[in-house]
């Protein structure tokens, strides 16, 4: 049954006024109250009474998902700001401190901030970033905050208030003179945040600006309403304009795809999110679902296999497993990288092949996303085997290389060359793209005569 529940966000000022909330033991709210100071804090009224087990708490998948944990900070970072909270400090002091902290933990991991920014007629585009040939990523400035935030988000930078640390843009019209200007790119992913936040008018005019773009084949919308509030396609006030806005897509002539964050199949469990998913693909938008591999809430083989068949029954496409990137709280979800492949390839062998769609383990690396093929034994060494879905070079995808075997490492910058090698193949030239301004170079992957970008990868 659904049920016709109003939003309400679950903040620091409101939290403990939820009576599930008000059962807690004092030292995790306090906990709460710690952390939130830190890394953005939001939940919401659907996620309290629709998603999360209570009688599970503290191990309930979504409460983890979405209220902050102590080990999310660092012991010291923690003591730190419960100290001036216990001594009742100046919110000035609170926020420096917070601030300091938050610059410790990697905001903008992978090169977002530095080497992904394009620059259109010798202007920065803030709001963007170009880091694969084909794929423009669009931040809508109306679209920078969620129904609800993950605790591990990559993006968490976009809501704690720092200068200087946020993607955002309302040039529609500067987006569509950029595609234009560049007609390799066949894809434009509207992210955030989460666009799905916006009053369908103000995600209107972004889309209605690159529809009439002729190379731009497929327009992407990164959400997690679905999982968050999938009200939103169902019984919000503009929910049908909504829908309809996505038929027009589907009118002219472009590919619409609903790129859909569930990280664990509880959040497909409800029959408001099922509605939500039926009103979307009546559409003729496609869902494709992907997810980062974290500890304490889906690290296991039984509820990726088990998470991935429910998307292909409802008609989705599994489309990635990442890494959860190295950035915010990382230590306290990261999962070593060979776990991880034990993971995926556990989970991959139980389904079949409609969900063997997905791809990963993934890490968003500064050259691309690196995939865990597997652990083998080459020349009397324990490597892993490694290659590119994407990259910043296209030459580099689907080359396989080597990095020596470590059970301890998670992340691509922990791993080392195979065999002796100083360095991986990609190295010298990653180097020279994240110098030189002129980027990648269409011509070095084989394109027979396009426009060299000189402003793609503008630092």
């Amino acid at each position: 049954m659904i049920r016709d529940l109003k939003y309400q966000s679950v903040t620091l000022a409101n939290f403990e006024e939820f009576p599930q909330i008000q059962k807690l033991p004092e030292r995790m709210r306090k906990d709460i109250r710690v952390v939130a100071q830190v890394l953005p804090f939001k939940s919401n009224s659907y996620c309290v009474n629709r998603l999360i087990d209570w009688t599970r708490i503290p191990h309930d998948p979504i409460f983890t998902l979405t209220f902050p944990h102590r080990d999310m900070l660092e012991p010291e970072a923690f003591d730190r700001i419960e100290r001036l909270l216990d001594d009742n400090a100046a919110p000035e002091a609170l926020k420096a401190a917070a601030d300091e902290i938050r610059l410790s933990l990697n905001p903008h991991p992978a090169g977002q901030l530095q080497h992904n920014v394009p620059v259109h007629e010798e202007e920065p585009l803030e709001g963007m970033q170009h880091m694969y040939r084909e794929t423009v990523l669009f931040f809508p400035s109306q679209g920078q905050t969620c129904h609800a935030y993950c605790t591990f988000c990559f993006r968490w930078a976009q809501f704690v208030g720092m200068e200087g640390l946020k993607f955002a843009s309302r040039e529609a019209q500067r987006l569509a003179e950029y595609l234009k200007a560049r007609p390799y790119v066949s894809d434009v992913l509207f992210t955030g945040g989460d666009p799905m936040i916006m009053k369908t008018r103000m995600l209107k005019e972004y889309i209605d600006a690159i529809l009439s773009v002729p190379s731009v084949k497929s327009i992407r919308i990164g959400t997690k309403a679905i999982q968050y509030w999938p009200q939103r396609f169902i019984s919000d006030d503009d929910a049908q304009e909504l829908l309809a806005l996505f038929r027009s897509v589907r009118a002219a002539g472009k590919h619409l795809a609903v790129m859909s964050h569930f990280n664990h199949w509880i959040e497909l469990s409800t029959p408001e999110a099922q509605a939500a998913v039926r009103a979307i693909q009546d559409t003729g938008a496609q869902i494709r679902t992907q997810s980062p591999l974290m500890k304490r809430i889906n690290d296991s083989a039984k509820t990726w296999s088990k998470m991935w068949q429910m998307q292909v029954e409802a008609g989705m496409v599994p489309y990635y497993m990442f890494i959860a990137r190295n950035t915010g709280a990382r230590r306290f979800f990261e999962v070593p990288l060979v776990r991880a492949w034990d993971i995926f390839r556990d989970a991959y062998k139980q389904v079949s092949g409609l969900a063997r769609t997905v791809r990963g383990p993934s890490m968003s690396a500064l050259p691309g996303k690196v995939r865990i093929i597997g652990v083998s034994e080459v020349l009397g060494e324990k490597v892993f085997v490694l290659n590119f879905l994407q990259a910043r070079n296209p030459d580099w995808v689907d080359r396989p290389f080597f990095a020596k075997y470590d059970e301890k490492a998670s992340w691509l910058t922990e791993l080392e060359p195979a065999f002796g090698e100083k360095k991986f193949f990609y190295a010298d030239e990653l180097r020279e793209l994240l110098e030189d301004r002129s980027g990648w170079s269409p011509q070095a992957s084989g394109d027979p005569d396009p426009v060299i970008p000189e402003e793609i990868l503008a630092p």
